[in-house]
């Protein structure tokens, strides 16, 4: 159980950091690399997205960044199907022929994405 619960610790933590220091403020939290370089990546905007979800404005959560509010379902179901598991003392077989052909297909659409939110004038742009 360690695994988990410290994972889940260490994000929730980080969670209640992103809630009292405002990523909104610039240079609160560094500067963005790909931002400083004139494009937007598909991580830009989630640790205001993060910032917002915790003041429930879900609206604004989804403009920071839309891809990490459509993940975000995925990420907690994993986490609990891990948790769960690992209490039960189960340990899952994955086939890597799923988790390959997740990842190509999350890559593909991080890509796309990526060139979506930075074409001018884009409103998937942070």
């Amino acid at each position: 159980m360690a695994a988990p619960v410290g994972t889940i610790g260490a994000l929730g933590a980080a969670t209640v950091a992103l809630h009292f220091r405002d990523p909104h403020e610039t240079a609160s939290w560094g500067l963005c690399p790909s931002a400083m370089m004139g494009f937007w990546c598909p991580g830009c905007g989630g640790l205001r997205a993060v910032n917002d979800l915790t003041n429930f404005q879900l609206v604004d959560a989804a403009s920071s960044n839309l891809a990490f509010i459509v993940a975000l379902p995925f990420i907690l179901a994993g986490l609990a199907v891990w948790t769960v598991d690992r209490w039960r003392g189960h340990r899952r077989a994955i086939s890597m022929t799923l988790v390959s052909r997740t990842a190509v297909a999350v890559v593909a659409l991080l890509a796309v994405f990526t060139v979506l939110r930075n074409v001018s004038g884009s409103w998937l742009a942070p």
